[in-house]
């Protein structure tokens, strides 16, 4: 694993189906730890993967838990018993017990949680019918000397967002998503995920559940928008691992020799 001084930081992003059954989800994890960590200091998962969404529009408030619940403990233990960390999205209880939070919980070296602010009411979907919205300050969260920003889904389609975590230091912007499938949807998504890399001379890596409900093509993009890695669409049946190693060096030459967070005047 990567030191606090070793300027690299090993991920691996598992674009992998969540169940209905947050058992299944939870073994899912424990398992797909266990044959796909390897050396990853940080390991992604999708969001809802502690529990899918279900049929739009589905009530998701029976499947809330806290943050030291079930799903939350099983990546710790995960976490613990490889050496590293782990990210992955759940449905969190909150003040409103009909619409939780979509939360997304890291484990391991790090711990933090982050609740999607931009709720999906887009493109025929009412999220916020069934979610609650997360407070509005960013979260950034600092593992082996990477200040890390989190952003979920939906959030990739506000530009704000990525720039108020940049602002606060990040070098890396993870967004797990469940990225729903459709006409230029898959289009979308790798035009957003390279441009809050590009704009914000910032890695970005994107992990989402795969097709057929969902686009797959989960990928990491560095600062200079060069796409390192990307899976195809992918399958329920079949997990994909994307696996990218980033290094602070290209961070800093990329914002040397594009400096527009120094040139802003906006």
């Amino acid at each position: 694993m990567s030191s606090p001084t070793d300027p690299a930081l090993r991920l691996a992003l598992v674009q992998a189906a969540s169940a209905l059954d947050p058992a299944a989800n939870r073994d899912a994890v424990a398992t797909l730890v266990a044959e796909h960590a390897g050396d990853a200091d940080l390991v992604v998962f999708p969001e809802a993967f502690a529990r899918d969404f279900g049929e739009a529009g589905s009530d998701v408030s029976p499947y809330a838990e806290p943050l030291d619940g079930p799903f939350a403990t099983t990546l710790a233990e995960a976490a613990a018993a490889h050496h590293t960390t782990l990210l992955a999205g759940m449905f969190e209880q909150g003040p409103d017990p009909e619409r939780p939070f979509n939360t997304l919980v890291m484990r391991g070296d790090a711990t933090a949680s982050y609740r999607k602010v931009h709720l999906y009411d887009s493109f025929g979907y009412r999220e916020s019918d069934r979610l609650s919205a997360g407070p509005l300050e960013p979260v950034v969260v600092d593992l082996h000397g990477w200040r890390v920003g989190l952003m979920t889904c939906y959030d990739l389609r506000f530009p704000e967002l990525a720039r108020a975590l940049v602002e606060r230091g990040a070098e890396l912007i993870v967004l797990p998503a469940a990225w729903v499938a459709g006409p230029r949807k898959v289009a979308h998504w790798r035009t957003l995920v390279s441009a809050r890399a590009i704009e914000n001379t910032v890695y970005v890596a994107a992990v989402g559940q795969p097709a057929g409900r969902y686009c797959g093509h989960s990928l990491v993009v560095d600062p200079f928008g060069e796409v390192l890695a990307e899976a195809g669409p992918g399958s329920p049946e079949q997990p994909e691992v994307v696996r990218v190693v980033i290094e602070h060096t290209v961070l800093a030459e990329a914002r040397r020799v594009n400096p527009s967070l120094l040139n802003r005047r906006m």
